[in-house]
């Protein structure tokens, strides 16, 4: 396998824990009550994320294109990565809300 694909697949894993780990980051935030570091984390998370689907769309183009690319484990478990990274992320968004909205006085 060329070591080209490793290194996509890789970036991918790097990039999408980045993400992952500012996610919670923002939940620990929010729980904390710091909704403006929370909301900071996500921002961040979601600058990781492009990255890491940028890397992915690449890989998808160059497959449109007819150029094959190797389906490896690394590969399958950079996917899985960034597959449970922008799940983590989406809730992170809902459970940030949630506990501004238990924050707020009542209207």
């Amino acid at each position: 396998m060329n070591p080209a694909d490793y290194e996509a697949a890789f970036k991918i894993i790097s990039v999408a824990g980045n993400a992952k780990s500012l996610a919670m980051m923002a939940i620990r935030e929010a729980r904390e009550g710091d909704m403006d570091a929370a909301r900071a984390h996500l921002a961040q998370a979601d600058t990781y994320l492009h990255e890491a689907h940028g890397a992915q769309t690449s890989m998808l183009t160059q497959e449109a294109r007819g150029n094959a690319v190797p389906v490896n484990i690394i590969l399958v478990h950079a996917q899985d990565h960034l597959t449970g990274a922008m799940l983590i992320r989406d809730l992170a968004d809902e459970l940030v809300e949630i506990h501004a909205a238990l924050r707020s006085p009542a209207v």
